[in-house]
């Protein structure tokens, strides 16, 4: 995919949760099978969370949904409901961009991958969907 980074903005549906991320304009966004992606039809991109910030009084209208090993944090709006980042299981140091809660103009591809979240452990190990949240360098 395409290295040159960009700033993306985006957020949720009623705009009370708005955010910018240092990206690449081509991602690979990873489609998600386990109970919660697949129910909400989510589908993101990971970033390292150092290239990833909230704006303004965003803060005030997330909240928090977590399950299982409560390793992944479900952040939504309180507002409007749209899960439009959280903090994935796979990688706690980064943050998971839905790719389609970005701002129209900056995304010029989406590779869609699959990750089988029903068999997460093997998954983990196979797609390498670690890396994605580490710093160049």
């Amino acid at each position: 995919m395409d290295s040159d980074l960009v700033m993306h903005c985006g957020g949720c549906h009623c705009r009370s949760v708005r955010w910018q991320v240092e990206a690449p304009s081509c991602v690979v966004a990873w489609e998600c099978n386990c109970s919660d992606c697949y129910m909400r039809g989510n589908t993101h991109f990971i970033v390292p969370s150092e290239k990833f910030e909230l704006l303004g009084n965003s803060k005030e209208f997330l909240t928090t949904y977590t399950f299982g090993t409560h390793t992944a944090k479900h952040t939504f709006c309180k507002v409007c409901g749209i899960t439009s980042f959280y903090m994935p299981k796979s990688n706690p140091d980064g943050i998971a961009v839905t790719y389609k809660c970005v701002d129209p103009g900056t995304l010029s591809h989406v590779e869609v991958r699959k990750f089988d979240g029903r068999n997460w452990d093997s998954a983990h190990a196979l797609t390498g969907i670690a890396a994605c949240s580490k710093l160049p360098g």
